[in-house]
């Protein structure tokens, strides 16, 4: 693909953004669609709307020499990459109504020979899908390769770390997978524009499945460092030591526990294998299960804490899904907080969060919540909860922990 042909990406969020900026960087003419007036405003601005590593100073780049714009309505491209949510509906199938909006903006531009990727994670046969919604729209168009009005759909799943997004982004592996071999191809020559890693070309439907067992490989992994925290702390085991001498085995490397599961990946994905085959899932529908419990497990351990106080001061440390980002998105801390404020009777809750200026609306409605620094939310509080080891927290001074009951759900303070 030439460098100067136009790329669309829809959806200007935690993947689409940095995917933007960074082919924009790579010679691309880039075009960022979003719904969000807030995003797209930024864009244009040089800024970046949450924070990630070096985004911001790819993105003012990019727009200061030209080669990336944001807007609203959706125009032609020589390329689309569609980057939009795909959350799980109640019987855990995914809810496609971002994917099919997306489609329904991008059909009416297009003229025949577009090459059209989702980047989304999706379940086996959504690609597919977005297709037949495209093609609803247009049945003048074809997915059959060699005519005029053929159009190039594949799956390309984003395989990074929030926080190393900017690196990974070019330095993965990348899997490319072909509705048909010719979308492939195509869709291999846009990533290799800019990608150092290998690419894997494959069919669009292994491609999807491929992302959702990563992320439920790590799953049921963090399960059973979970389940291990909890059956420790009932025959009274300092979990993190168990998991270091275990570790010392050659062929051991248990993870780390926590408060849970979060953000857009590894709290949704497993689901979609388990929508796809209910019935053979078990493993995998059992981890999710072991994980999306184990926020329960930490809020009867600080509530049986508070039961000790009239008037009980919480100090959470951390409600992003993971350290040094503000995503919040699935997020088991932000989960346990909100139970906390609703379930702990006469409770103050001080949250500490380095990353945001601002709380959720789930929690900024409520009179007993409020953010704090991390020095004074310590300092006013009778129970320290830790549920994020954002580096801050690393670094405290453990001083200022004297006299207080801490409930440390990452390890850091042992």
């Amino acid at each position: 693909m030439d460098h100067t042909q136009t790329v669309c990406v829809v959806g200007l969020g935690y993947i689409g953004l940095p995917t933007a900026a960074i082919l924009a960087s790579h010679g691309h003419d880039v075009i960022g669609v979003d719904v969000n007036p807030r995003h797209v405003d930024e864009v244009n601005e040089g800024r970046v709307p949450f924070i990630e590593p070096d985004l911001e100073t790819v993105v003012a780049g990019a727009v200061a020499r030209g080669r990336l714009h944001a807007q609203a309505h959706m125009p032609w491209a020589d390329a689309y990459i569609v980057a939009v949510p795909t959350p799980f509906a109640d019987t855990y199938d995914v809810d496609p109504r971002h994917i099919k909006a997306a489609a329904e903006a991008i059909a009416p531009q297009l003229r025949g020979g577009e090459l059209i990727i989702l980047e989304s994670t999706s379940p086996p046969g959504l690609t597919e899908q977005m297709g037949q919604y495209i093609l609803d729209a247009r049945p003048d168009l074809t997915l059959e390769p060699g005519e005029h009005n053929t159009l190039y759909l594949a799956h390309c799943p984003e395989r990074v770390l929030p926080g190393r997004v900017m690196i990974e982004i070019v330095d993965n592996d990348r899997i490319i997978g072909g509705v048909t071999d010719e979308a492939a191809i195509k869709a291999r020559d846009l990533y290799a524009t800019f990608c150092k890693g290998e690419l894997l070309i494959t069919d669009a439907r292994t491609a999807e499945m491929a992302k959702l067992v990563e992320n439920s490989y790590r799953d049921v992994n963090i399960a059973f460092a979970n389940e291990l925290s909890i059956i420790s702390d009932r025959l009274g085991i300092d979990v993190w030591e168990l998991i270091e001498l275990a570790n010392h085995h050659p062929r051991v490397n248990i993870l780390q526990p926590g408060p849970g599961v979060g953000g857009h990946c590894i709290a949704v994905d497993p689901w979609f294998i388990v929508a796809a085959a209910p019935e053979e899932a078990k493993l995998v529908r059992l981890a999710r299960e072991v994980n999306d419990a184990k926020p329960d497990f930490v809020l009867e351990k600080v509530m049986s804490k508070a039961a000790k106080f009239r008037e009980p001061v919480i100090a959470a440390l951390g409600i992003a899904f993971k350290a040094d980002i503000d995503d919040l998105r699935e997020s088991p801390s932000k989960a346990i907080v909100e139970r906390l404020a609703g379930e702990v009777e006469h409770a103050k809750l001080l949250i500490a969060e380095p990353n945001v200026d601002a709380l959720p609306s789930s929690l900024a409605d409520r009179p007993n919540v409020e953010l704090a620094s991390v020095e004074d939310a310590i300092e006013r509080a009778d129970i320290v909860l830790v549920l994020v080891d954002h580096h801050e927290f690393k670094t405290l001074d453990r001083e200022l922990l004297a006299e207080k009951i801490v409930v440390d759900t990452k390890g850091l303070w042992r």
